[in-house]
């Protein structure tokens, strides 16, 4: 539960209104983060929540993504986790702030009894209907297992990747809501015309997409060349709108979750 009480699923238009016109005080910087990362209080009338603020001008350069476009990429992810219906994605719009314009997305307030649904295991050890990934070792060499949970939820988010192109899916970009549900954050780098997907979950590749995902895909390839594209031609260029809607058609018809590619690194860097 966000500060306010918000939940981004049952509210998420009330959300979108506090976000894009909230008076937005600043609590201080996400250290962690590559690009300047600043959580905040969002005000507007009696309601309050906490939310994460990316100035563009906070964004470090990178050699394959345009300049000053993070931001609203982190917007269109948002837009095509609205558009499948999942809500994978916490509200987050393109908003003036105090350094800026830039994305301003919900807060998500993880309960401390949440159980992580990916990680390092001791090699050996792994949980019931958790799958191994990738074998690693610690600075003492001892040996544990990059692996993550066989749920239905992640492979959901899996398939949001596919077609985000996302190249940043660590494990601490997953996210366990107080109600249960589960959100990725972090899609700055997402929505390459090149294929450049990098994630942690690729506990499912190759395997066939759940019925769920395929209806989706159905109904997320209509929007894509309506209302949905439109939105994000506010945001993406008109060839990164059109490979949006050219992944929706591959994942349509091979019906299955995508390998891991064998000319770019599988995973981001470090996986967590």
């Amino acid at each position: 539960m966000t500060s306010s009480g918000l939940q981004p699923r049952q509210d998420g238009d009330a959300a979108l209104r506090l976000l894009r016109d909230g008076v937005l005080d600043l609590e201080g910087r996400l250290v962690d983060a590559s690009n300047t990362t600043l959580r905040g209080i969002l005000t507007l009338g009696e309601v309050t929540a906490r939310c994460v603020y990316k100035p563009v001008r906070g964004e470090r350069p990178l050699w394959d993504f345009p300049d000053g476009t993070l931001a609203g990429r982190e917007v269109s992810a948002y837009l095509v986790s609205r558009a499948t219906g999942w809500d994978l994605v916490p509200p987050t719009v393109l908003r003036d702030g105090p350094f800026g314009p830039g994305s301003c997305q919900l807060w998500i307030d993880e309960p401390e009894d949440a159980e992580p649904l990916v990680g390092f295991l001791p090699a050996g050890e792994l949980p019931p209907r958790w799958i191994p990934i990738a074998a690693a070792r610690d600075d003492d060499g001892a040996a544990y297992t990059l692996a993550h949970a066989d749920d239905p939820r992640l492979a959901r988010l899996a398939v949001l990747d596919a077609v985000l192109n996302n190249a940043d899916r660590k494990g601490g970009h997953v996210l366990v809501g107080p109600d249960d549900r589960i959100y990725g954050v972090d899609h700055g780098v997402s929505f390459h015309v090149e294929d450049k997907l990098r994630t942690v979950l690729w506990g499912w590749a190759g395997k066939q997409l759940p019925p769920d995902a395929v209806e989706m895909l159905d109904a997320l390839a209509g929007q894509v060349s309506g209302a949905l594209g439109a939105e994000l031609a506010d945001h993406l260029t008109i060839s990164e709108v059109g490979e949006v809607a050219a992944r929706v058609d591959r994942l349509r018809e091979t019906g299955r979750f995508p390998q891991p590619p064998e000319d770019w690194p599988a995973m981001p860097w470090p996986p967590m």
